[in-house]
């Protein structure tokens, strides 16, 4: 059992690393090609939406996004008619199949009623009208994410027939590898090899009709263990469409990458072609690694870490650093804290006998105060993780995740095979700069 960690003097957050609910709601519908989205804010909010848009790497001329852009005298009396106008203009511009018309904090304070607004205009509107509320103080941007997940099942209509092999891929996005599309590709291609397709793509660089045949999938495989639960299961009881995977972590690792295939195989009767898979990808690592990296095992053995990462990828790593690079996690903090993912992390310490210390939902306060008073060697993370490990005197960092230093232009994975060797690489490369002196005087040798 882990040692869940407490903090004093945290009774209000302090550099929050988690976005609020509106990032994640505008992650969710940023996904979705065909449509538009109405803030009903202040203009700062826009900038929000603007990163979920990024995120997705869709530029400006694909951006259908308005803002009634409130100032102090709508808060104050309310701007219900602003946002009626704003809803009417951008029907007429942007020509969308549907309109998120997205609350905010401020909509939220005045107790604006875009449920009953958004009726109310339906008949004259050709887009079809959907209210979402998304109020920071209505959750974090994980909890935003399901709550933009709630508001697109009313999109997915019930089939009775179901398309065998044919799979729905939610929360690709929902991953601190900072280019995740990558792994989705990757997930992509095993499935395939193995002889299922994938229908849908919740959300991304998806059309509307994508979304109404999602309901025809035989199963959906959740790419996240920081958000999304709640979806999938209403997509199982709603449409009979089974949550498959949830129960291993996913993909990251050789150990859990070969556990996650073998579990694909079983499903689909497809256990020959997953074992070819795993035999092909571990000959992979293991000539890889003997031509470049023949000390990469004695380097990190017994080094003691402080993991700082989401759900999603924390959860795979903890067993590849401890049985595969023989690394020693004393901590591991993650940025979400669903009832699955502490679950899930549980199970994993317990069969590899760890008792780290744990925080979920951790801040910035609670990481830098973590990473300070621990004992460590090394610490992974982001580049804010490696500022604080520069700051508490740590030497070695490992600038793994988003928000990344780095400059990178071509998609790298982090699931599977090839994924483990991109973040060796990553290892290998910041160990080495961590250890070149930064104090020689270079004119004693002229």
């Amino acid at each position: 059992m882990y040692d869940e960690l407490e903090f004093s003097h945290c009774s209000h957050s302090k550099d929050p690393i988690i976005g609020c609910a509106l990032e994640g709601v505008a992650n969710v519908i940023a996904g979705i090609k065909d449509v538009s989205i109405i803030i009903h804010s202040p203009q700062g909010c826009a900038s929000t939406v603007a990163t979920a848009f990024d995120k997705h790497e869709i530029d400006f001329t694909r951006r259908k996004v308005g803002c009634t852009r409130l100032f102090e005298t709508d808060i104050i009396m309310g701007a219900s008619e602003k946002l009626a106008g704003m809803i009417r203009e951008a029907d007429r511009t942007f020509n969308s199949k549907a309109m998120f018309i997205v609350g905010t904090c401020s909509a939220d304070i005045i107790g604006e009623d875009i449920d009953g607004l958004c009726r109310e205009m339906q008949p004259e509107i050709k887009a079809r009208l959907i209210p979402v509320m998304a109020g920071g103080f209505r959750g974090d941007s994980f909890a935003g994410i399901d709550m933009g997940l709630e508001a697109l099942l009313p999109l997915i209509p019930k089939q009775e027939i179901k398309l065998v092999n044919k799979v729905n891929l939610i929360l690709p996005q929902s991953n601190l590898n900072p280019t995740w599309q990558a792994d989705l590709l990757w997930v992509k291609e095993v499935l395939r090899e193995m002889g299922v397709d994938v229908l849908s793509v919740l959300p991304h660089n998806m059309a509307l009709e994508e979304l109404e045949e999602a309901g025809l999938a035989s199963a959906n495989i959740l790419l996240s263990h920081d958000a999304g639960y709640k979806f999938v299961r209403k997509l199982e009881e709603r449409h009979q469409i089974p949550f498959i995977l949830g129960d291993v972590p996913l993909p990251v690792g050789l150990s859990n990458t070969a556990r996650w295939l073998r579990a694909v195989g079983r499903y689909f009767g497809a256990e020959e072609k997953a074992e070819e898979i795993i035999t092909r990808g571990e000959k992979l690592v293991v000539d890889t690694l003997r031509k470049r990296a023949l000390m990469i095992i004695p380097r990190y053995r017994n080094c003691r870490v402080a993991l700082s990462a989401d759900a999603t990828l924390g959860i795979g790593m903890v067993r590849m650093l401890f049985e595969e690079l023989e690394m020693i996690p004393e901590l591991v903090l993650l940025h979400s804290g669903t009832q699955e993912a502490r679950e899930l992390l549980v199970n994993e310490l317990n069969e590899l006998g760890l008792t780290p210390g744990v925080a979920f939902s951790v801040d910035g306060y609670q990481l830098k105060q973590a990473i300070s008073e621990a004992k460590t060697d090394v610490v992974i993370g982001s580049a804010w993780e490696k500022y604080m490990a520069e700051e508490a005197g740590i030497k070695t960092s490992f600038d793994l995740l988003s928000p990344t230093n780095r400059d990178v232009y071509m998609d790298r994975a982090y699931f599977g095979y090839e994924g483990m060797l991109n973040m060796l690489e990553v290892f290998g490369n910041d160990w080495e700069r961590s250890y070149r002196s930064k104090a020689i005087n270079w004119e004693q040798f002229a």
